[in-house]
């Protein structure tokens, strides 16, 4: 999805950090609270809410792969639940749009209508499909393919051993024989990455 207009919905380190608070939130089925309520929680209370609900609770979605920009999101999910990358996807804008629409004092939707989904069919375009979202702050020119790393708003960092997080980054690795094949496979695509994106525009 992205922002209406083509709008920024990330305008700082901030933002971007709260929509990924919140995506590890609601993945799961059975929130006890909301959101907000679950923000002010302690650190310790807060640690101790998530490792309940991933050993207890149901996900509506696996996340294998995400990559947040300025104005727009990728997600590569797999659903668990009837309905559950809908309700995973309203839930993450809403509650996102909410906490952005206080902090900037506006009104109305943040997002452009119904998110876009696309379904994967086959081995080939699940891996490609984790490059190609992967590859987006390089192929749009926010960054270069050695800094991305470190760019902390996807979920490459998890694949490459930089961080851990809340991926299953082994549903895509295992197509793979190492991590460094993975990264090698991501860096043969950024030249062509770049030529589609100038085509594009």
């Amino acid at each position: 999805n992205r922002g209406v207009e083509k709008r920024p919905i990330f305008l700082n380190k901030r933002g971007y950090n709260r929509f990924i608070e919140v995506t590890n939130y609601y993945r799961f089925a059975n929130c006890p609270v909301k959101f907000s309520q679950f923000k002010v929680l302690s650190k310790d209370a807060k640690n101790d809410l998530l490792n309940k609900l991933e050993n207890q609770s149901d996900k509506l979605v696996e996340i294998l792969v995400f990559c947040l920009m300025p104005n727009h999101i990728h997600f590569l999910c797999k659903q668990l639940k009837k309905n559950g990358i809908s309700k995973f996807m309203n839930k993450i804008s809403s509650g996102y749009s909410h906490y952005f629409n206080i902090l900037n004092q506006r009104v109305g939707p943040l997002f452009q209508g119904n998110f876009k989904a696309v379904r994967i069919g086959t081995d080939e375009q699940l891996v490609h499909t984790s490059r190609y979202i992967h590859l987006n702050p390089v192929s749009s020119y926010l960054i270069e393919f050695d800094q991305l790393g470190d760019y902390e708003f996807s979920s490459y960092p998890e694949y490459v051993g930089k961080k851990n997080g809340f991926c299953n980054i082994k549903e895509v690795l295992d197509y793979f024989k190492s991590v460094e094949e993975y990264k090698n496979f991501v860096a043969d695509q950024v030249d062509y990455a770049r030529e589609l994106e100038n085509i594009k525009h």
